[in-house]
């Protein structure tokens, strides 16, 4: 039995499904949300724009009718927006995992980034650092300038060398640019 739970409606949630007591707002993508169509795409947006001091997490059913969508999903939430995608089963699975952020309060949210920058973490830091002549020190420098992988990705070279070198700028675009040359 849940006690102290306290259930408001409030309209300045915006967007936002779930307004959590430790400084976390949530938004719940459901099967049939991403089954009917591309129509949620543009509330996630609002709720990544959304001013907010909160923590922005979205939940997702993962279930064998979504899952055919999903791969789109976590690429539009995660690379594209800057949000952190949490897979859940269904209805259940999700109130079980807010359950536990909130009584969980006094731990460490695993879930809250570390930083102001929104892809300062250390996945996505590793994941920029396997770019060929990005290390450390320049993986941060190209997070703090681009905010998404596939900004990064989209950046000229002529965008990046101020930022990295002409050389490394050159390597960071044909690691991503390779495949479109012809004959390959």
């Amino acid at each position: 039995m849940l006690t102290g739970l306290k259930i408001l409606f409030e309209n300045e949630l915006a967007v936002a499904d779930f307004l959590l007591p430790n400084k976390v707002c949530l938004l719940y993508v459901s099967e049939g949300d991403m089954v009917a169509g591309n129509g949620f795409r543009r509330k996630l947006v609002r709720y990544r724009n959304a001013s907010s001091s909160f923590q922005q997490l979205v939940l997702a059913e993962r279930t064998r009718l979504s899952e055919q969508y999903f791969s789109a999903l976590q690429k539009f939430v995660v690379l594209d927006l800057g949000l952190s995608l949490l897979p859940v089963g269904g209805q259940t699975e999700a109130s079980q995992l807010i359950t536990q952020i909130v009584h969980g309060e006094g731990r460490e949210n695993p879930f809250r980034r570390r930083t102001s920058c929104r892809l300062l973490d250390s996945i996505t830091l590793a994941m920029v650092q396997q770019i060929p002549g990005v290390g450390k020190v320049r993986a941060v420098t190209l997070m703090q300038n681009f905010p998404s992988i596939q900004e990064i990705s989209n950046a000229s070279p002529a965008e990046l060398e101020p930022l990295v070198g002409q050389a490394s700028a050159q390597q960071i675009h044909s690691f991503f640019h390779a495949h479109l040359t012809p004959g390959n």
